[in-house]
């Protein structure tokens, strides 16, 4: 049964997570991991120690919440076999992009010259479908070009030129596609950057050369091999609806902070380029202590069945400041394993503090910290 005292000894006698935890590794890294930005992601260095301290070479992996596909990427990097899956296209997308990336960059750049040929015979579509909000962080010439390609890319299943292609969206550099804006979370920053000062900021801006710069980019450090034959499979699905593999040997997986990350408002425009406009339905499964309890439940329920004795599952977990009415998420994940999944014992809790750089544009004050919960399977 799950005890709160016990809980509260627990979280005390957390360990420190390790110091190299709070480098940087953007320019050291796997360069498919600066593919497209993604609210919360988890950095690569982490979930490339959890890889390899609780799973082997050729055991299967799961990441049920798999966001930027940051665990995936760095599980089949280490030659672990893989299960992703994520209730949100654009995270769809975008691990997809990274698992199924070329690995060389001359026949990658030479295959987006054959494709931008046959897009371009392809009519311009009409705008007067696309919402204004959309509208107004393209030149129209532009956006054309964007909402062309963007099909085309989905209708073809190129995964890597797909999330290529939403990784320049938005952004004030010359280099992306729209009028001056935040990277990471769309807004316009049309008072900083006036068109009457930055007139060339708002002029038309040609899509194919841009993308071809982006693939250079994402492939300056390419993988050593294709990682196919590693992935059992990647999902659109809540976790509530998911079918998971039978012997999972692993789960890392960082589930959605309750009521403290907009995940479908903060990645509004590029959900949108993937045919899932209705951002506001992502936010409303995530919110409250209700829709992270469901998920924590449903998964539980799950591996309980599905995962192979011996095997680890480490939760990533954005903690709150304050208990409030709710319970602490690790609390709550902590109450839901000693009930749903009784073969899983708590056999370590590590601390770690958020960066700024990983919260929302308001800060996230009430979220700074994380404890990665580790489970083990008798």
């Amino acid at each position: 049964m799950y005890d709160i005292k016990k809980y509260n000894e627990v979280i005390e006698a957390s360990s420190p997570s390790p110091l190299r935890w709070a480098d940087s590794y953007t320019h050291q890294e796997c360069s498919l991991h600066q593919l497209s930005p993604y609210i919360g992601k988890l950095k690569s260095v982490i979930a490339k120690d959890l890889v390899l301290k609780y799973s082997q070479p050729g055991q299967l992996v799961a990441d049920m919440f798999c966001g930027s596909g940051t665990v995936p990427l760095e599980a089949v990097r280490l030659g672990r076999r893989v299960f992703a899956s994520d209730m949100s296209q654009y995270a769809v997308t975008l691990t997809k992009g990274k698992l199924y990336a070329p690995t060389r960059i001359e026949p990658a750049l030479a295959d987006l010259d054959r494709l931008l040929k046959r897009v371009e015979s392809l009519p311009l579509p009409d705008l007067r479908s696309v919402p204004r909000w959309v509208r107004a962080f393209f030149h129209p010439r532009t956006l054309k070009e964007i909402l062309r390609l963007s099909q085309f890319l989905r209708n073809e299943r190129h995964y890597f030129l797909l999330a290529s292609l939403l990784g320049i969206l938005h952004h004030q550099r010359p280099g992306f596609l729209s009028f001056p804006s935040s990277h990471l979370v769309p807004y316009l920053r049309s008072n900083k950057f006036p068109k009457a000062v930055y007139p060339d900021l708002y002029e038309y801006r040609p899509v194919a050369s841009r993308l071809k710069a982006k693939v250079e980019r994402a492939l300056k450090r390419p993988p050593r091999n294709s990682f196919l034959e590693l992935v059992n499979g990647i999902r659109k699905s809540s976790v509530e609806s998911v079918n998971l593999p039978d012997a999972i040997d692993c789960v890392i997986t960082s589930p959605p902070y309750m009521n403290a990350l907009d995940y479908g408002r903060d990645n509004r425009l590029r959900l949108w380029f993937v045919g899932q406009p209705h951002m506001e339905s992502l936010d409303r499964a995530l919110s409250g202590l209700s829709g992270f309890t469901n998920a924590i439940d449903a998964l539980a329920k799950q591996l309980q069945q599905k995962m192979r004795r011996g095997g680890y599952c480490v939760f990533v977990i954005g903690e709150q400041l304050v208990r409030k009415r709710d319970r602490f998420p690790s609390e709550e994940l902590m109450r839901i394993f000693s009930t749903c999944a009784p073969t899983f014992h708590l056999c370590q809790v590590m601390s770690d503090v958020i960066p700024d750089v990983r919260r929302s544009r308001r800060r996230l004050a009430g979220v700074k910290r994380e404890h990665i919960l580790v489970f083990r399977k008798h």
